[in-house]
């Protein structure tokens, strides 16, 4: 399940007012964080407000931005929260089969190795440790996070429509998990 070439991808949001010049702090979802600056003109999650980031640097694990127009601090905290959109069609294709954009896996059937279906990836989240797969139950409801590396999922195959899961083992019953 691919995503059409126009679907608008998010690139980064907005954060903090960052000193009295009119610079934000961004929180990057590139592969490179400096790239997001490439891209020109981007879309926002606010009707009618296109923004362009002329000015970009790293600040140990922080971007921090200027963006155009904006000449104060007052105006930077008003774009607090502001997520920073692309169309798909700007940016370029994975190189080789092994690449991806995350929201490629959006909508990908979640298996076990055995082929039973789990799910479907609903989410991509990270709240700080390392990006989360967020697979939805079709007859719960429920949702359940695995760690997106590639121990848990091996084999990602976006043509066919489907990843794999591979569940950490359980300690053998009986024997309880150390402290």
């Amino acid at each position: 399940m691919k995503l059409p070439p126009s679907q608008p991808l998010l690139l980064g949001k907005i954060g903090a007012a960052h000193g009295i010049k009119g610079e934000v702090r961004v929180t990057t979802f590139t592969q490179d964080p400096e790239a997001i600056a490439s891209y020109g003109a981007l879309q926002t999650d606010r009707p009618g407000l296109t923004i362009t980031i002329d000015k970009l640097r790293l600040q140990k694990n922080v971007a921090i931005a200027h963006i155009k127009g904006v000449t104060d601090r007052n105006e930077a905290e008003k774009l607090n929260g502001v997520s920073l959109f692309i169309d798909r069609d700007r940016l370029p294709p994975p190189e080789d089969e092994d690449d991806f954009y995350h929201a490629d896996l959006i909508g990908l059937e979640a298996r076990l190795e055995t082929g039973v279906v789990i799910g479907r990836v609903s989410a991509l989240p990270n709240f700080g440790a390392g990006d989360l797969l967020e697979v939805q139950d079709p007859q719960s409801g429920d949702t359940f996070l695995y760690p997106f590396t590639k121990a848990v999922v091996p084999d990602i195959r976006i043509a066919e429509g489907y990843l794999t899961i591979v569940l950490p083992r359980d300690a053998p019953e009986g024997e309880e998990e150390p402290d």
